[in-house]
């Protein structure tokens, strides 16, 4: 375990800490601290016009045909793009050789749900008007409710196309319910500040256990294969445990890991931190294998 990395890399983020204003300045500083993160050689980036926001189109040389996975950004439903992203992305492409679509999504406190979800749902039709056979859905923090809220929309249109589902670290506990939001003191990345920044800026007035808002609230039948990871010092855990423990109650195979020591999102900074490669090579092992699956 490389903790004195990850130790490492919180030292200097909190040389660079985010600055006290709204929405809008904390986004130019998270752009700025994410964009210049690099991404794997071989790897061709085409900009493509997937739903109202866009998406960035990640071809690793030889991925496999007719096969792709839509990745969700995180930050709040506030902050980040494709850009800041595209370190997960691509990496995520390059380990399993398969196309990744990085979706953007309009953003709050401009546009407030549910702008967020049907961005997302629109990526994911534009990418079954594309023709790919067989699509996996994944992504972090809000992202990984993105996915898991359009894989849940998708299968009640009657989509054929989901073959898997791979969340990092998902923000689904928006009522705040489980037991970490409470008592998870060391948390280096999120505060209760914060999620109540991002909460009052995308979901002003709306009911937080709402299905339409939390896929925690859904119903989960009929979804296929679900990987979980997050990191064992987050604020966000037990959203992880808790969507674990419901999707298989309603009978959908899902696999959770929690990460010993590791920060929320950490596959951000996978060129500096092992274990954030080591999550996205597991995750895109695991996409794989139900993508290319007969």
């Amino acid at each position: 375990m490389s903790l004195a990395e990850l130790d490492t890399l919180l030292e200097m983020m909190a040389a660079n800490p985010p600055p006290h204003g709204g929405p809008l300045e904390l986004r130019g500083w998270f752009e700025a601290m994410h964009e210049a993160l690099p991404v794997p050689e071989g790897v061709e980036i085409r900009r493509v016009a997937a739903g109202p926001a866009g998406a960035d189109l990640i071809l690793p040389a030889g991925a496999a045909p007719g096969r792709l996975i839509i990745y969700y950004h995180g930050g709040g439903f506030v902050l980040g793009s494709a850009r800041t992203h595209r370190t997960v992305a691509a990496n995520l492409a390059h380990a399993a050789n398969i196309a990744v679509l990085a979706a953007d999504y309009r953003l709050a406190p401009e546009h407030v749900f549910p702008a967020a979800h049907d961005d997302a749902l629109a990526a994911h039709q534009w990418a079954v008007a594309a023709g790919y056979e067989a699509i996996a859905l994944a992504g972090d923090s809000a992202g990984g409710n993105l996915a898991l809220s359009t894989a849940i929309r998708a299968r009640h249109a009657g989509d054929q196309t989901l073959a898997a589902l791979a969340l990092m670290s998902p923000a689904l506990d928006f009522a705040a319910d489980g037991e970490t939001h409470h008592n998870v003191a060391d948390d280096p990345i999120l505060s209760k500040e914060l999620i109540g920044l991002f909460l009052g800026a995308y979901l002003p007035g709306q009911d937080l256990r709402d299905p339409a808002v939390t896929p925690l609230f859904a119903d989960l039948s009929g979804l296929p294969p679900v990987l979980i990871h997050v990191g064992s010092r987050e604020m966000l855990r037990d959203d992880s445990v808790t969507i674990a423990r419901k999707l298989r109650a309603a009978n959908v195979w899902a696999e959770l890991r929690i990460w010993d020591g590791m920060c929320h999102s950490w596959q951000l900074y996978a060129p500096l931190l092992r274990e954030g490669m080591a999550s996205i090579e597991e995750m895109a092992l695991f996409l794989r294998g139900h993508l290319l699956a007969p």
